[in-house]
């Protein structure tokens, strides 16, 4: 059988994804990813396949994968039953953790490991222990605190020592054999034409399947419908332009975002991020006005005056900018919209669309370069 291809969306606001699930839950199946992955059991036992391997777990079982590794955990349940915590899963893509090694050679001890997690690596119960709590605090973790737990844990697991690799000596996974190449143009479409109007009906035809086959297949591999995951690659985008450009309209946003309905966008918007777009603004306003609170507070300004000199009016930054005085400061969003980037990167997208009615979205006669991307 075949493994399916999960799409691992880590939000370009973040270094690593790390989330928890229960059972059953839609990415328990055999499937793949190109990331690395470190699984650990919450609560339950049962069988668990990596590669060629297949073996028992219970709880604490606790392994490392590769990329492109296909696996699985399958717990022995009663029908219908509900486990809220199975399992709790950190990830992390190739190129992240290649940077972080280059740039901290402190880590170099790591990359034996991840050459052994190509075959799956399972761990002992006293690393197990030291790696559960760990993960339980970095799901719940923001800022710099994910850093530093982030380091802690891949530190554990670079020093354990009683280890066991799973898959056999000659397994290696052939992700070209077992990829699906139609879903992948589909996804690629999508990104790469995310502001133009297109249906499921086109979708399907790229992905050379049915409209019914690749529903089923899409929301396998990603977890959502179609309009569904585009409406929140688009609300992302919007975000993006929100914070890029403070002068620019709600309206140009809407539309300049893939959405050719005013109502409707402000509707999703609002069950993406909880908030109105205006709402979403005033509060980027509000956070950098408390910047330039602070920075008067703290005296960046007159220090940078000789004697005599007028005081000038603050400036008001740009989001993403980087606050003068505050090594590492920069300006962001407030607390509650600090989720609005949690959706995969794309490609650069164009701005100018028009909708049939039938497909999902697209503008209409707009001329308004967007400047922003999909996250």
């Amino acid at each position: 059988m075949e493994p399916d291809l999960e799409v691992v969306q880590i939000g370009r606001s973040e270094s690593f994804k790390v989330w928890e699930h229960g059972y059953p839950f839609h990415t328990v199946r055999w499937h793949f990813h190109p990331e690395y992955e470190i699984h650990y059991v919450v609560e339950t036992s049962g069988n668990y396949f990596v590669g060629d391997f297949i073996g028992s777990f219970e709880p604490g079982n606790l392994v490392l994968t590769g990329p492109n590794l296909p696996h699985n955990w399958v717990s022995d349940a009663d029908p219908g039953a509900d486990i809220p915590l199975r399992s709790r899963v950190l990830q992390f893509s190739e190129s992240f953790i290649t940077n972080a090694m280059a740039l901290f050679p402190e880590l170099a001890s790591v990359r034996e490991l991840l050459d052994k997690s190509r075959a799956g690596v399972l761990f002992d119960a006293k690393t197990s222990g030291k790696i559960g709590p760990l993960l339980a605090a970095l799901v719940k973790a923001q800022g710099v605190e994910r850093i530093e737990l982030f380091m802690a844990v891949i530190g554990a697991l670079a020093q354990a020592r009683d280890i066991r690799l799973l898959t056999s000596a000659s397994y290696r996974p052939d992700p070209s054999g077992f990829m699906s190449a139609g879903l992948n143009e589909a996804l690629a479409y999508i990104n790469e034409n995310l502001t133009e109007p297109f249906g499921e009906k086109d979708i399907a035809a790229i992905a050379g399947l049915s409209v019914g086959a690749f529903s089923r297949s899409f929301r396998r591999h990603t977890g959502f419908g179609l309009v569904q995951y585009v409406n929140r690659l688009r609300i992302n985008l919007a975000c993006q332009l929100l914070m890029s450009d403070q002068k620019m309209r709600i309206t140009d946003v809407c539309y300049a975002s893939g959405f050719n309905n005013l109502s409707n966008f402000n509707r999703q918007f609002l069950q993406h991020k909880g908030m109105t777009p205006s709402h979403f603004r005033a509060l980027l306003a509000e956070n950098l006005a408390s910047v330039d609170a602070a920075e008067d507070r703290q005296g960046v300004r007159s220090q940078k005056q000789g004697p005599g000199e007028a005081q000038a009016r603050p400036r008001r930054r740009r989001v993403g900018e980087r606050v003068p005085g505050r090594q590492g400061s920069v300006v962001f969003g407030a607390a509650q919209i600090a989720d609005f980037q949690q959706m995969q990167a794309g490609s650069r997208l164009r701005s100018t669309m028009m909708s049939d009615g039938s497909g999902i979205g697209g503008t209409q006669n707009v001329k308004q370069q967007s400047g922003g991307h999909n996250d």
